[in-house]
């Protein structure tokens, strides 16, 4: 049986479970506080061309983005999203379980208009009552987004333009960075989102790693006795130096975007054989994430012989699913999918 339910089923990348192994062979201190962590946080900021980022590792994704929404959010307010955001559908609530309401625009192709954001924010201002609301307090978006396509640099940038002409910060999550830099059509760096984004995560979970995802924040902003606030919501890793060793391996010899880019390889071929075979794509995204609309009797066909994800339903009788390549999906199994199309 073929997967290409996601792109996190394998454990980790080989180089990755070899740090792990020589880690093993020392004592290290806890809770991040190791001379691995700091290593690996030094080759992060030198990526990000930023030597003056804080980086902090998380276990995982939803963890991370309850800890930092809330942590850079006002009391009083909410995070403005997209209805397709990650916070908004797949965390069942979290968000709002910290105390934060989910403020909603619409998604185009999972995108967020900066254009409609400023319609948002100027509006909840001009209303008489607006002390009685809740505050739009942060931005969050995600890159690459939740259907597989992805910001381009003016794009975040006239994003971070109007989050912080309301005061607000721009969270970028991360879950699926490495994809998103290394997509064909890519303009955007990792220096670049240093310099845009007020604090932004590297997956480390989706993208070859064990688990982790690395926290940055890069205009001198992280939160107040933020690790006192990580434990708080019961994200602390004790073993925090497994997070360290794992992407110290990430970012040695420019591993991370290497694995990253082999997805998009794999996903650009299935495209195009989806193309050719006359499947019609739910709409086009450049990363490693697929989505076609299919038939029942076509999805039942293939479920025989493959796992993919559902989506949603487009109408009665056609279904979106996902197909997913990822940082350990091999060309055989490429060339096994297309002879199953």
């Amino acid at each position: 049986m073929l997967s290409f339910e996601n792109d996190y089923s394998r454990a980790a990348h080989p180089s990755v479970l070899n740090a792990v192994v020589r880690a093993n062979e020392h004592l290290y201190s806890g809770y991040g506080s190791d001379e691995l962590t700091a290593q690996a946080k030094a080759k992060i900021r030198e990526a990000c061309d930023c030597p003056d980022a804080d980086v902090w590792f998380l276990v995982g994704g939803t963890q991370t983005n309850q800890v930092v929404i809330d942590t850079i959010t006002p009391v009083y307010a909410g995070v403005v999203t997209v209805t397709s955001g990650h916070p908004n559908v797949h965390e069942a609530g979290a968000i709002e379980f910290s105390g934060h309401k989910v403020l909603t625009l619409p998604h185009h192709n999972g995108k967020m208009d900066a254009n409609e954001l400023d319609e948002f924010c100027k509006t909840f201002y001009a209303d008489g009552n607006y002390e009685h609301m809740v505050f739009p307090g942060c931005v969050y978006v995600s890159q690459s987004t939740e259907y597989g396509t992805m910001y381009s640099k003016a794009e975040l940038e006239a994003l971070a333009k109007v989050a912080h002409r309301y005061d607000m910060p721009l969270f970028v999550d991360g879950a699926r960075l490495g994809y998103a830099l290394t997509a064909t059509g890519s303009n955007l760096t990792l220096p670049d989102l240093a310099r845009i984004a007020d604090v932004f995560y590297i997956g480390g979970t989706k993208v070859g790693a064990l688990f982790g995802e690395a926290v940055v924040f890069t205009k001198n902003n992280t939160p107040k006795h933020f690790l006192t606030q990580i434990k708080q919501h019961g994200a602390l890793l004790a073993k925090g130096f497994v997070l360290g060793a794992q992407f110290d391996a990430l970012f040695t010899d420019n591993l991370y975007l290497n694995i990253a880019r082999n997805a998009n390889v794999a996903a650009d071929r299935i495209r195009e054989a989806l193309k050719a075979k006359g499947y019609q794509l739910t709409f086009e995204a450049p990363t490693n994430q697929i989505f076609v609309t299919l038939d029942q009797p076509t999805i039942d066909r293939l479920a025989q012989h493959v796992k993919l994800g559902f989506t949603e339903k487009a109408d009665d009788t056609h279904t979106v699913m996902r197909i997913c390549t990822s940082w350990s999906t091999t060309e055989e199994e490429v060339n096994q999918l297309i002879e199953l199309l």
